[in-house]
């Protein structure tokens, strides 16, 4: 306890010591224009002056990094994380209104995709830097800018084709400029579209709106206000094991779609639709600039699926209906499921006209009260699982200049989120109705109460439309604050930041689940959560070309709310001994910015102490479906990254790019398995061991080297080559346990198997692009782009990579891991009219 009071109270001390005055986060503004390069204006004594009295210039974090922008592209196709780390552990905001979902601290990209013209002003940070408007976490932090003023005046019409997950786009926008040095307002739209994407089976839609108008006051006082959305429906590719790519000879095998009536239609459909609105204040009293908004955001989420009850499995790729199931026990049909896999494509698909078929078949007579009802009762559904919300969010950051040297920063966020998870019945597949009772527990138990999913409802017929299976809202507020102080000497540069948070969330239950009746329905216990971190960084500027650079912080961080609950779908039991997350980062960089030569070389070094993971799988050893609890996760994030951009001639230059990575597992986790149908501790305690083995399902290991050529007439071309490697399978933590080994001695054969990480191919891919613009009239010019990406058509990378959680330890084939590989040659063709 002493412990903890030396490192809150100086914390608590920098934050209200520097609460008072509010200073300027130095950042940059970058763009993906073409022809945007950001510089920094440096005279030549910046570079030649021995004097220690003279001032050289600071960094300006994010400007033009050749790595983040290389690593956000080009690797991001085969899911390459930028030093490990996942999307929580970066900051999206959106004018500096912090937006990461509340539930899982992820970012959600989707809410505001198709309107690439309307969000492509940014101000990033990398890692650890300091910042303008949040403290931020160790991944940096990324801030859209939509204030209309802040848009050239203009219109910019887009036509895209592409062989991707959609094949066409249409998009438009339109500034005004600032009016009468009073009005501003852009507007934005697009279309997506695919009747089928690059895997078969898969289809795309998705619209996009944006709204943002400003009204200036004078030159101090502004009011903004912005409105986006992008609703979206997807038909999903799915994930296979290898045999089944190898029995169709595609390496895109997609399980999710069938025929129905002679027409595709897939079973895995995303529909989203998540619109976000912002009031915000710009106001600036003498030194001090204040920015206050107001966020909204609101809408749906939802994925379907197939379901079914008292029938056989219908994923043409379940494990029974595999020839490797049959290869040792019967000759009949393992020929039989080879023949139909290879030869008989309708096989290996949905039978939508099956589905049909069975529910239209299944006479029923459902006692519901004290009536029986007769109709078909369905045997096959679409079933949607909904996750909907509403937020409101408040925010403010004030920056102060106390004088040349000194700027201080401090704002305070306060939000407020609901989310509203419910399965709702999409389709009944031509039955009547379906019986709203969970198949699991009427296999286990014989009383009917409780195999009820909702007790105040009792054996419910269910029809399109309707809630059922489970219904509760996650209840979660978050208010922080921060402050931060940044200093610029004449040959260091320094900054300190902190900042203080409070979380409480709890679970609301809509339904009275029969085997959790006395907690499962209204409001849980709330669980609430104080929260710390500080960080601090240092330049010292070697030359006004050169820089050292160094950061460090320490976070702690409340569990999310998708990791807190033994099984949030049917009770409001969290996690035994359920604590914070500690976080410890640093970073060391050299930099050198010249005229010709951009270059940056990081070493990092980052640890995730007791992180909780939480997942819910049938277990083949018990023979039901479980929730499995692994907490004291501690991971380890080590590697290098650097990237370098040279001017060879003012029209050639060249890039290289590379990082190397070592990110592992650093304990050795507990686990607790919960049956889910009950609230029985099938193993407690059993030790998991994870200790070194990779952090799999990425590549830790990539580089690229390039360049490009800007012709003087006003075209432009490049290519890049990229190497991917160090890509390990993400592991099952089951099989990692003394429960899977406990049977086996040193010299059985399936114990290098069980405990072995697989480790996956290196690869390598080439990327080109090229474009032309031509001025047709006064301020009126027509771009075309063209990139084609994975040149040489390599389909052996792997892009997803993971054990199945379900597995047999004396036959550890039985449920092989599954794949997913980079697409083949793919292209982007861009052309747009500009006026």
């Amino acid at each position: 306890m002493g412990y903890k009071k030396k490192i809150v109270l100086p914390i608590i001390a920098v934050f209200f010591s520097s609460i008072c005055a509010f200073g300027q986060v130095d950042t940059t503004v970058v763009t993906v224009d073409e022809d945007f390069i950001p510089v920094i204006s440096l005279s030549a004594s910046d570079f030649e002056s021995d004097d220690e009295a003279f001032d050289i210039s600071g960094l300006l974090q994010g400007s033009n990094d050749v790595f983040t922008s290389t690593a956000g592209y080009t690797f991001g196709a085969c899911r390459f994380r930028i030093r490990g780390y996942d999307g929580e552990n970066t900051t999206m905001m959106i004018n500096g209104t912090p937006v990461n979902d509340p539930e899982t601290g992820k970012v959600i990209y989707s809410t505001w995709g198709g309107l690439n013209d309307a969000m492509r002003n940014t101000v990033n940070t990398i890692g650890l830097a300091a910042t303008e408007n949040t403290f931020g976490t160790l991944g940096g932090t990324s801030s859209i800018i939509t204030r209309a003023s802040q848009f050239s005046p203009g219109t910019r019409i887009t036509y895209s084709a592409a062989n991707r997950n959609y094949r066409h786009r249409a998009m438009f926008i339109h500034s005004t400029g600032l009016k009468d040095d009073a009005w501003a307002l852009t507007i934005s739209g697009s279309r997506r579209w695919a009747q089928e994407g690059y895997v078969e089976g898969t289809f795309y839609e998705a619209y996009a709106y944006f709204i943002s108008l400003e009204r200036k006051f004078s030159d101090n006082h502004s009011f903004g206000f912005t409105v986006f959305g992008s609703p979206m429906r997807s038909g999903r590719s799915g994930i296979a094991v290898q045999e089944a790519y190898d029995l169709t000879g595609d390496p895109y095998y997609n399980p999710n779609w069938g025929y129905q009536n002679g027409k595709i239609r897939n079973s895995r459909v995303n529909n989203y639709h998540k619109p976000m609105m912002q009031l915000s204040h710009y106001g600036t009293f003498g030194k001090t600039d204040i920015t206050t908004s107001v966020v909204y955001s609101f809408g749906r989420g939802g994925n379907t699926a197939l379901n079914w009850y008292d029938a056989p499995d219908p994923r043409p790729d379940y494990y029974r209906y595999l020839p490797s199931y049959w290869e040792n026990d019967d000759e009949y049909w393992y020929q039989y499921y080879t023949d139909q896999w290879k030869n008989n494509k309708q096989f290996r698909q949905l039978d939508w006209d099956h589905f049909y078929f069975a529910n239209t078949k299944n006479i029923f007579s459902q006692r519901v009260g004290d009536e029986t009802i007769t109709g078909n009762r369905s045997k096959y559904i679409v079933e949607e699982r909904r996750n909907d919300h509403n937020q409101w969010i408040f925010n403010s950051t004030a920056r102060h200049r106390v004088d040349d040297r000194i700027m201080l920063t401090g704002g305070v966020n306060l939000s407020h989120f609901k989310g509203f998870q419910f399965k709702e019945m999409v389709d009944l597949l031509g039955g009547d109705w379906w019986v709203d009772v969970d198949q699991f527990a009427e296999r286990d138990f014989s009383d009917e109460n409780l195999y009820q999913n909702d007790l105040k409802n009792p054996n419910r017929l269910i029809q399109e439309g309707d809630r059922f299976g489970y219904d509760f809202t996650a209840n979660i507020n978050h208010y922080e604050g921060f402050a931060q102080s940044e200093f610029s000497l004449q040959k260091v540069d320094f900054f300190i930041a902190a900042n203080l948070s409070y979380t409480s969330f709890w679970r609301t239950g809509h339904m009275q689940n029969g085997r959790f009746p006395n907690n499962s329905y209204g409001d849980s216990e709330k669980h609430n959560f104080l929260n710390y971190g500080i960080k601090g960084g240092a330049t010292y500027k070697i030359s006004g070309r050169q820089y050292i650079d160094l950061n460090a912080g320490y976070i702690t961080r409340a569990p999310y709310f998708r990791n807190a609950y033994i099984s949030a779908r049917v009770r409001d039991d969290v996690i035994k001994g359920l604590s914070s997350e500690n976080i410890f980062a640093g970073d060391v960089s050299y930099i050198v910015r010249s005229p010709k030569v951009k270059s940056r070389l990081t070493f990092y070094y980052s640890e995730f102490i007791n992180q909780t993971w939480n997942r819910s799988f049938y277990h083949e050893s018990y023979r039901t479906f479980i929730n499995y609890i692994m907490t004291g996760v501690n991971t380890r994030n080590l590697g290098v990254e650097f990237g370098a951009e040279a001017n060879i001639t003012p029209d050639l230059s060249v890039n290289a790019v590379g990082a190397w990575g070592h990110y592992t597992y650093n304990s050795r986790p507990s686990v607790t398995l919960s049956r889910d149908n009950s609230a029985e501790m099938l193993a407690e305690n059993q030790t998991v061991y994870f200790k070194n083995y990779l952090i799999g399902g990425f590549p830790q290991a990539a580089a690229s080297i390039g360049f490009r050529y800007n012709a003087p007439k006003y075209w432009f071309v490049g290519a890049n080559a990229n190497y991917f490697g160090k890509i390990s399978i993400d592991i099952n933590p089951d099989r990692r346990t003394e429960t899977a080994v406990g049977g086996m001695v040193t010299t059985d054969e399936q114990l290098p198997l069980l405990l072995g990480q697989q480790k996956l191919p290196d690869g390598y891919t080439v990327d080109v692009f090229g474009g032309k613009s031509w001025r047709v009239g006064s301020n009126q010019y027509i771009r075309l782009n063209l990139s084609i990406s994975n040149l040489l058509n390599n389909k052996n990378l792997t892009v997803i990579a993971f054990e199945q959680l379900r597995y047999q330890s004396n036959d550890i084939d039985r449920f092989p891991p599954k794949y997913a590989y980079m697409y083949g040659t793919n292209f982007f063709l861009n052309l747009n009219f500009s006026f």
